[in-house]
């Protein structure tokens, strides 16, 4: 599966206390009519349990010049999303308040519909209540063979 390339984005959540944000490459649409979409986090991090406590989170695609960010917010220990997003162009969603890369090349504000567990990842289905606007213009990003790449 390494060698599929793969979208990657970054999801933010605002749980009131903090800001918790992670890097995945696995976002998609599940749904056009409605507007549905998944998100697959690791099961036993803090992310999951926060977006299963808030029920909310956005979701900011990345562009191919956005590999340091998507490195930020996939280091272990990483800091809160606030002070990963320190110095770059942000805003609150307005359905969610949670942080919103303006650099994205597109941002979705989600409330969560359902969730399963399959092995050792939560997955999390989401109705899109938001398209924040976002400025990013350029080639995705994408992860292969456990790199990022922009897209030719």
């Amino acid at each position: 599966m390494g060698l599929l390339p793969v979208g990657v984005a970054v999801v933010t959540v605002a749980d009131g206390r903090d800001d918790i944000g992670a890097t995945v490459s696995s976002f998609g649409s599940v749904s056009a009519d409605p507007p549905v979409v998944s998100v697959s986090v690791d099961s036993d991090g803090y992310v999951a349990e926060v977006i299963e406590e808030v029920g909310a989170f956005a979701v900011s695609v990345l562009g191919g010049g956005q590999t340091a960010l998507a490195g930020r917010f996939s280091a272990e220990g990483r800091p809160s999303a606030r002070r990963l997003v320190s110095g770059l162009d942000h805003h609150r969603g307005e359905h969610t308040r949670a942080i919103v890369l303006d650099d994205a090349l597109a941002a979705f504000e989600c409330r969560v519909l359902d969730h399963v567990e399959v092995g050792d990842h939560t997955v999390f289905f989401a109705a899109v209540t938001a398209l924040p606007a976002v400025r990013g213009t350029g080639p995705a990003l994408v992860r292969r063979a456990g790199r990022y790449r922009p897209v030719d």
